[in-house]
């Protein structure tokens, strides 16, 4: 049990005895005569708790532990050294020692640690502000492990000693930690873990290179589970990727591109969709449009499709050098003689209000093979999401500026989309692909 703190009453009460020098709420410093009577009256077989009682102290304030205590050590020293060692040799009772002096050489020592001390300060910070050098952020975060290791380096740089403490305090890490770090055990099992690791990441860049396309953890994860019949969950994948900077394709903002304006003589037709594009049902809805592909020295191609707005799945598509009419046209030609078998009586295409799909020549296209008709309020993107995110992913996921000849391009599209309905899984589709999702929802 400590000894008890002194209340302000108690050391106003203590400091009146003649026998006291100085008292704090936490101590008290006898003067050298009170010790020299202590000795002589315990040496006649007093008591020390009567000595202090004779000599005006209050017991139950100053506490038998502390009266005890005080007797022992005096005791103690004049067994030593007689009554000299009971003087105090201490500057203004502050309770620390005298220094004692230093020789040159002594002197010159303790200036070197210091030195070293101040240079160990002075770049320990800078070491922990600039690990990751190559991030540009203002707030850098380095991890505990990394700062165990900065602080290793400078302790054995400098040669420092017993500072262990005082490093990891201002580093913001633990000493314990630091000792856990480097433990034996903690050793294996980081070894342990880059091994696995080590396995983790050639899977998963099996599954980022597969088919040559740009993936981000989703895609990945996907891939690796239903092509290499591999399953990780989402945060390893991420934690992989971003420990061997593995980077996945951000999705760029389409640039604005000016729609092609219905004339007075075309015909625009209501919305019948209403953004209800997952009706579980293949082949009802149909969306289409056109985008603007370029390619290497300045080339330009335009790729119109026609998707299934329930599995995603592209069910037609023609690339073309030219905006004629003819672009649309084919794409429908195409999707009547490859998808008869998915085609249903309620069946219908969903559009922008681009030019070419209210001209009079496409909408009786569309009839004539009985298929409605629906198209989207002016300007509105939203209208036909599903088209539009398509093509992101396949302007995202293709090289085409390395497309030299337009057969260049015509090939690169073909096995892109080949790899997009048989291979590329989506989150939204229970993460199969469109070709799997559609035979899903037919069983």
């Amino acid at each position: 049990m400590s000894k008890k703190l002194f209340s302000n009453k108690d050391i106003e009460l203590l400091s009146k005895n003649k026998y006291v020098k100085k008292v704090s709420e936490k101590g008290i410093t006898y003067t050298d005569e009170f010790k020299r009577l202590f000795i002589s009256e315990n040496k006649k077989g007093k008591f020390p708790r009567d000595i202090f009682a004779e000599c005006g102290f209050d017991i139950n304030v100053i506490g038998l532990k502390r009266i005890q205590s005080a007797g022992s050590r005096w005791r103690s020293a004049f067994r030593r050294n007689g009554i000299e060692q009971l003087q105090d040799t201490r500057k203004f009772n502050t309770g620390r020692p005298t220094e004692k002096d230093l020789s040159l050489e002594e002197k010159y020592e303790k200036l070197q640690a210091k030195l070293k001390l101040l240079q160990a300060e002075n770049e320990l910070p800078k070491k922990v502000r600039n690990v990751r050098k190559e991030c540009e952020t203002k707030e850098i975060i380095v991890s505990a492990s990394e700062k165990f290791k900065i602080i290793k380096s400078i302790i054995t740089k400098y040669k420092l000693k017993n500072m262990l403490s005082y490093l990891c305090n201002i580093s913001g890490v633990s000493r314990s930690g630091y000792y856990k770090h480097f433990s034996n055990v903690t050793v294996q099992k980081r070894k342990s873990n880059e091994v696995r690791d080590l396995e983790s990441r050639e899977n998963i860049l099996k599954a980022y290179n597969f088919k040559n396309r740009k993936k981000g953890a989703r895609q990945i994860k996907m891939i690796l589970s239903n092509v290499f019949d591999i399953n990780y969950n989402l945060k390893r994948i991420r934690r992989i990727m971003k420990k061997y900077n593995i980077v996945c394709p951000y999705r760029k903002a389409n640039p604005y591109r000016r729609m092609m304006k219905a004339t007075k003589e075309h015909t625009i037709l209501p919305n019948l969709l209403n953004r209800e594009f997952k009706q579980e049902s293949p082949g009802k809805v149909l969306l289409t449009d056109i985008s603007y592909l370029f390619f290497k020295n300045g080339q330009k191609a335009y790729l119109s499709t026609i998707l299934d707005a329930s599995t995603n799945e592209v069910l037609s598509y023609n690339i073309s050098k030219s905006l004629k009419i003819d672009i649309v046209i084919d794409t429908i030609d195409k999707l009547i003689k490859n998808n008869s078998n998915i085609l249903r009586a309620d069946s219908f295409i969903h559009s922008d209000q681009g030019v070419h799909y209210t001209s009079p020549i496409f909408q009786n296209k569309v009839k004539k093979h009985k298929l409605g008709q629906s198209m989207s309020r002016r300007g509105n993107c939203w209208d036909n999401a599903p088209q539009e995110s398509f093509f992101g992913h396949l302007k995202d996921e293709i090289s085409i500026e390395e497309c030299e000849t337009f057969e260049d391009l015509v090939k690169e599209i073909d096995s892109y989309i080949e790899y997009y309905n048989n291979f590329r899984g989506q989150w939204n589709l229970k993460k199969m692909t469109p070709v799997q999702y559609r035979n899903h929802l037919l069983n």
